[in-house]
């Protein structure tokens, strides 16, 4: 397919995207949008000019709290209502979107009045967290990064626990921090022990990292007691972003065992503006890597398939004129999958709803080149990672900003998620 609106091979939202988004712009409220190309479409207006498909359907939850018909979704504050509504209004909406914005269609093109209304350019909206996020779970899900990380906390003999081979590790996050891209983050303080002392003291982290990481969005709740099967359990999801889950390594070595980490992730989690949904990354579905020993049964599917999404991170110091590459990545390196994460965490009977985030962990590859975190990449701080323009970095410093960026390619297109961001600012030293 082909848009009206020119649109370059290598921008990530072509007609095949189709991300959504909460935006706003001077004279009107935050309502939805979907990226296309270098413009914003607005579709409160399309809704209220009934170019969209309409619906008295409801979420297929008799539990949730989010009930409504299909009119006016698009002009609230979040995508929760309209996500809702269910899979097969997704499809209708984004179908209608695909037949509007097609080079051969002339309802919105050939309107003036409505595409200068409903068209608006990139550069001047303000963009907001896509959806209300009740609860937050953040997995550990790459096998390349569990072992690494567990051979600089542990040492080689028990880098990779005996339990992570058989379930999908996570813990709760804490969905109250987390952050649009662009918001800067503060240095944390907290308790800091160092081999060297013999007990510990408070200060402001020294070992302030980033974790590049994938997350979900689920879109169809399961009622409490009753667990997500594995199978279909994609079809729980409504849609993806690039997350920063940044980490206080310092603090988290002291405080992980036995519960593991707390306040040295509570303090900030950066997440992209555009919702990338499962529909517009369907094409790029491949095969997971192999599980060894296999699963037990209500982790086990025939249809394992993992993302195949190119993933990169960038680090620019405050005195560097442009950032630098220092990891690329992929999703589908991924060993337990999106799918396996949702049965795993139901399988108590755990209620997720509409909303809630789940985040992949860090992705790391085989190599140092596809590490996907400061620890990894400098070996736990003993390998100081070098910069273009000389500068050294351990771990992050007060003015360092990450650039998380992520495509799926195409042939003569490409989905991309746009970028998630964070400055570093100095640890708060108020009363």
């Amino acid at each position: 397919m082909r848009s009206f609106l020119p649109i370059p091979e290598q921008h990530p939202f072509p007609i095949q995207n189709l991300p959504y988004g909460i935006f706003s712009t001077p004279e009107k409220e935050p309502r939805v949008g979907v990226a296309i190309g270098d413009f914003v479409l607005d579709l409160a207006e399309l809704e209220a000019a009934n170019l969209l498909p309409g619906s008295d359907a409801r979420s297929s939850s008799e539990t949730s709290e989010v009930r409504c018909s299909r009119s006016g979704v698009f002009a609230r504050r979040d995508l929760n209502a309209f996500i809702a509504q269910g899979e097969d209004n997704w499809r209708e909406v984004r179908a209608a979107l695909l037949y509007l914005l097609d080079e051969q269609t002339l309802a919105l093109r050939s309107n003036d009045q409505l595409r200068r209304r409903a068209l608006i350019p990139a550069q001047e909206v303000r963009l907001h967290l896509p959806v209300s996020i009740g609860d937050y779970t953040d997995f550990y899900s790459s096998k390349s990064h569990a072992a690494n990380v567990g051979r600089i906390f542990r040492g080689e003999n028990t880098a990779l626990l005996p339990n992570w081979v058989y379930l999908p590790v996570a813990y709760h996050g804490r969905a109250s921090s987390i952050v649009l891209s662009g918001t800067a983050i503060r240095r944390p303080c907290g308790q800091i022990k160092r081999a060297t002392e013999a007990e510990p003291h408070f200060e402001a982290s020294r070992e302030l990292d980033f974790e590049l990481e994938v997350g979900y969005f689920i879109g169809a709740e399961n009622s409490l007691g009753v667990p997500v099967p594995i199978k279909g359990a994609d079809q729980h999801l409504f849609g993806m972003v690039l997350v920063n889950d940044w980490s206080a390594r310092d603090i988290q070595r002291w405080e992980y065992v036995p519960l593991g980490p707390f306040s040295a992730k509570n303090f900030g989690t950066s997440i992209s503006p555009w919702v990338v949904t499962l529909a517009a990354l369907g094409p790029f579905r491949t095969t997971a890597p192999v599980q060894d020993p296999a699963p037990l049964s209500y982790l086990r599917s025939d249809a394992r398939t993992a993302y195949d999404i190119r993933l990169e991170v960038q680090l620019q110091t405050a005195s560097m004129p442009a950032p630098a590459v220092v990891s690329r990545t992929n999703f589908k390196e991924l060993y337990w999958t999106i799918g396996q994460q949702v049965a795993h965490h139901t399988v108590t009977g755990c209620n997720l709803r509409i909303g809630d985030l789940l985040a992949s962990g860090t992705i790391s590859g085989p190599g140092p080149a596809a590490y996907g975190s400061m620890l990894e990449l400098t070996s736990g701080g003993k390998e100081p990672l070098r910069l273009p323009n000389g500068e050294k970095r351990c771990f992050l410093e007060d003015g360092d900003t990450v650039i998380f960026t992520g495509y799926a390619q195409g042939d003569n297109y490409r989905v991309g998620f746009g970028e998630v961001r964070g400055t570093i600012l100095p640890a708060y030293t108020g009363g």
